[in-house]
């Protein structure tokens, strides 16, 4: 809470309000809540509630800050519908938030910070980085570099280096990276992330990299690599490699949570959470509010047609480059006992596996 720095934020999930993507926050009103955030010097936890009755709980009982919602102004119907005790409790600002009547301050300082214009200026910013309106976020280069020669880009031997680490075809790594930044080394998306692998800042700091060595391209794939290897042992209740590749390429783009919540639907509808091909639908439906916003849903919305498309766009293009360069990796590289990693699968058996990979739309 504040007084320990923190200030804490509940909100409902959906691309209108809040939403995470490969770790970060997104949509209005995180933009919002983390500018106010900002202002005060205190940090921003965002925490999600299934529906307007629940966030009002929350925030009476305490147990948040804000409740940051476009709110109406209480002589509209839908506001003036609250019990009288719990009108009576509430303080909305003139950021549309809602405050505890107890918290005079808090609402007082988002009355001084806020204004409309602030707003508008705040999320139109944010939503010419989303569109990409700003500068051009890559320069794609060939999907191949030299067919002939069998060279897929100017990175294979690091992809050969690297993907052996973690049990992986080094054209299947090349093919994600493609993928996230067209072979870029200096891609950097609207999102935030960086690199050939597309790293967000977060995940790059974690796996030893720094915002200048984050775009060179052996740190980059290698904590890239780090990264797939902690997702590889995050699913390892999926026995089957195969299988187990799409949901790691899923969590890799969308997150690993939005991948367990679309798992837990899968399930309690009755199908196999093991299998990409009954969880992928899953995936998808987490754009629709009666999926995002059911209780059995921790992470809330996800673009997970974006998600379940990256997944079949990867596989699609490690098979068209199996029939261009040669399987063959090169030897390990000599890794520090920081940088070492878990080979969990070995390279044939995820090789030979890929005739029996599910499509995404099979």
């Amino acid at each position: 809470m504040l007084t320990s720095g923190e200030l804490l934020v509940a909100t409902l999930s959906g691309p209108d309000t809040y939403y995470e993507f490969r770790g970060a926050g997104f949509g209005p009103q995180y933009v919002l809540a983390s500018a106010f955030a900002s202002h005060l010097g205190a940090r921003l936890r965002m925490e999600l509630a299934p529906d307007t009755a629940a966030l009002i709980a929350r925030l009476i009982a305490g147990e948040a800050d804000v409740i940051a919602i476009d709110f109406p102004d209480p002589s509209h119907a839908a506001a003036s519908a609250l019990p009288d005790s719990v009108q009576a409790s509430i303080v909305r600002c003139s950021s549309r938030w809602l405050v505890r009547r107890t918290a005079a301050g808090l609402a007082a300082a988002i009355n001084e910070w806020y204004s409309d214009d602030l707003r508008h200026t705040l999320l139109a910013a944010a939503d010419a980085r989303q569109k990409g309106a700003t500068q051009p976020r890559r320069r794609r280069q060939s999907a191949v570099l030299d067919r002939a020669g069998h060279r897929l880009s100017r990175y294979d031997t690091l992809f050969k280096r690297y993907a052996p680490t973690i049990g992986w075809d080094w054209r299947l790594l090349a093919a994600q990276c493609y993928q996230e930044s067209g072979f870029d080394a200096h891609a950097t998306s609207w999102a935030g992330a960086q690199g050939l692998m597309q790293l967000m800042p977060a995940t790059a700091a974690r796996f030893g990299l720094t915002p200048t060595t984050v775009f060179e391209p052996e740190g980059n794939i290698r904590a890239a690599v780090s990264y797939l290897h902690h997702l590889e042992l995050l699913f390892a209740d999926i026995d089957h490699p195969q299988e187990r590749l799409c949901f790691v390429l899923a969590a890799y783009n969308g997150g690993d949570g939005h991948v367990r919540d679309a798992m837990r639907l899968a399930v309690r509808d009755g199908f196999d959470s093991s299998r990409w091909q009954t969880v992928e639908p899953y995936i998808r439906k987490l754009t629709l509010p009666r999926y995002y916003r059911d209780p059995m849903v921790r992470y809330g919305y996800l673009r997970g047609d974006e998600t379940a498309g990256y997944v079949s766009d990867i596989l699609a293009r490690w098979r068209q480059y199996r029939n261009i360069a040669d399987g063959t990796p090169i030897s390990r590289p000599s890794a520090s006992p920081s940088q070492s990693l878990v080979r969990p699968r070995s390279y044939f058996e995820l090789r030979d596996s890929l005739s029996d990979v599910p499509s995404a739309h099979s």
